[in-house]
């Protein structure tokens, strides 16, 4: 049982880019424009299977966070590519977008030292980051 491999219940709603690395780059482009802070992009696809990349950004109120989520969704979705979950939206504390081989963390600063996901991950290759 522990080697089969999960099923999916409705595969055609699962959009999962080609290129993960392009998809990152394009969430880290779209927070950047939406001016989010500190957002960094780590290669985890050497140390989880959950992800390939976690792009990490922070806002600097509850709205900001909010609104830095909202444009990557309303753009990526523009770009014919929908996350396969979210969490946390109406919180507006921490956001994480699912993208399958893409996980997006959008904090308020408060919520991002408290969890310390750079910290946690501290192993995974730094690929971008910008302050």
């Amino acid at each position: 049982m522990a080697d089969e491999e999960p099923i999916l219940t409705d595969p055609e709603r699962v959009e999962i880019p080609a290129d993960a690395a392009e998809l990152a780059h394009r969430i880290v482009e779209i927070a950047s424009d939406k001016k989010g802070n500190d957002i960094v992009m780590l290669r985890t696809a050497e140390l989880t299977t959950m992800a390939d990349y976690f792009v990490i950004c922070s806002g600097r109120s509850d709205r900001q966070v909010q609104a830095l989520a909202g444009a990557i969704v309303d753009q990526l979705r523009e770009d014919g590519i929908r996350p396969l979950g979210t969490e946390g939206r109406a919180s507006s504390r921490w956001v994480l977008l699912d993208y399958g081989s893409v996980i997006v963390h959008v904090f308020a600063p408060e919520e991002r030292e408290f969890y310390g996901l750079e910290r946690l991950w501290g192993k995974a290759a730094q690929v971008v980051r910008v302050v």
